[in-house]
């Protein structure tokens, strides 16, 4: 074993308490440790934690659950279709900490950088952009999760609703409902959100802000069809609302897919459009930098949450954000997962075509990581998902997508997270394995 595993393992050893090590020493075996002091009364806690709230309009409370199936990893053995990251072997590691190591050499990189973030990174993301976006109007933040917190925060007080898509993204109807927000669906067909229910909507809940995302949609993959983009502005400048465009995988592009339509906000000269965009799907987990893009009386906002939040994201990832883009190892990265995506994405579709044609695949995306299933009329979502980590693979119920009753039972597979098209296969074998149990 390398010198690096072997230091790991005893940190592991150290913190769970059955090594001690002494600098200069060694590692040794810990003591036992003495009986364990006696466990706390915390039940008054249930009565702090709720005594508050008892007169909000909408409980502030926070249900992380449809978050955690994709950021916990399975257990040893299992097959990850549950997964919201690359792989690690679709990863740019070498790129990633070549570009943090002559970061760390900068001049001035470890000191305070300013509060929106570092000019020329703010510069690179408003070019991402493009139409009336510019440096000036950038906030760089740390991740697209953070992003969407400080813009909800930012355009809605507690109580009000907040129009979202159906179904939509987990997680930021987490950030809403703790937020104190009402979510209210407006379904979502194969060209993206439908405008007249939209514009519907608007009108019955007088809500100040649409949360979508209009390239290859959270969990559908849907693309907001050419003739529906300006007439979602266009419902919404009328309303006096926001939308907030959450671009979170514009870098997860196909190989085999057309040219990409602009972001919304590259459309909306009239500040309508707060933009949200991620790095971190295209890189790795913990390469959380991000954006948020906005203009006019808002942009002020948005900044001042931030700051009240975060401060700053740490000048060392900001200047090696500046260093990866910059590489000619960057344009390299986007066209291997660009392929790779692809190649597995037809692997994933052809297993479940031969083996569980039982599970409707509505829509095939050409960008992002993964594929939205409707299960049999009847199939219950959660004995098949508990089926399915029984046989070896982990999957994603569709229910936290929907801020509603669901339409029906749903499940999200992602093909990025796995090994390559040998797992897929492997991972698919076993999801027939639990649906012939729990559907006969």
């Amino acid at each position: 074993m390398s010198p690096v595993t072997v230091s790991r393992a005893l940190a592991m050893l150290a913190a769970e308490g059955l090594v001690v090590t002494r600098p200069g020493a060694g590692a040794f075996r810990a003591r036992p440790r003495a009986s364990a002091a006696p466990a706390g009364d915390t039940s008054w806690q249930e009565v702090a934690l709720s005594a508050d709230g008892a007169g909000d309009l909408v409980p502030r409370s926070v249900d992380a659950s449809g978050v955690l199936v994709s950021l916990a990893a399975p257990p040893p053995g299992v097959i990850e279709f549950n997964g919201g990251y690359l792989h690690p072997s679709l990863q740019p590691e070498r790129a990633m900490a070549a570009a943090l190591s002559r970061a760390g050499r900068r001049p001035g990189a470890w000191g305070r950088p300013p509060m929106e973030g570092l000019p020329e990174l703010r510069e690179w993301f408003a070019r991402s952009v493009g139409g009336p976006v510019t440096a000036a109007g950038v906030l760089v933040t740390s991740g697209g999760q953070s992003a969407l917190t400080t813009a909800l925060r930012a355009l809605a007080p507690p109580g009000a609703p907040v129009l979202v898509e159906s179904p939509t993204y987990p997680g930021m109807l987490a950030i809403a409902r703790a937020a104190g927000l009402r979510p209210v669906p407006v379904p979502v067909d194969a060209d993206g959100v439908r405008p007249a229910l939209l514009a519907d909507a608007f009108r019955a809940t007088g809500a100040r802000v649409f949360v979508c995302q209009p390239l290859f949609q959270n969990p559908t993959g849907a693309v907001l069809a050419p003739d529906r983009r300006g007439e979602v502005l266009r419902i919404a400048r009328e309303a006096g609302a926001f939308v907030v465009e959450d671009d979170f995988v514009r870098r997860l592009v196909h190989e085999d897919a057309g040219p990409l339509p602009r972001p919304l906000a590259a459309d909306d000269p009239d500040g309508v459009v707060v933009h949200v965009c991620s790095l971190t799907k295209a890189t790795s987990p913990s390469f959380r930098v991000s954006a948020l893009a906005a203009h006019g009386p808002v942009l002020e906002r948005l900044r001042a949450i931030q700051v009240v939040d975060t401060f700053f994201v740490p000048r060392p990832l900001q200047e090696a954000t500046l260093e990866l883009v910059g590489s000619a190892a960057w344009p390299r990265h986007l066209r291997t997962i660009s392929a790779e995506l692809r190649a597995r994405r037809d692997a994933m579709t052809a297993a479940l075509r031969l083996r569980l044609p039982e599970l409707a695949l509505p829509h095939i995306p050409s960008g992002g990581y993964h594929l939205w299933l409707r299960l049999p009329e009847g199939a219950a979502e959660p004995a098949l998902t508990a089926a399915a980590l029984r046989a070896g693979v982990a999957v994603t119920p569709g229910r936290p997508y929907f801020s509603a009753e669901p339409p029906g039972g749903h499940l999200r597979l992602s093909f990025a997270a796995v090994a390559g098209a040998g797992e897929i296969a492997e991972g698919v074998r076993r999801l027939r394995t639990a649906c012939d149990e729990v559907l006969g």
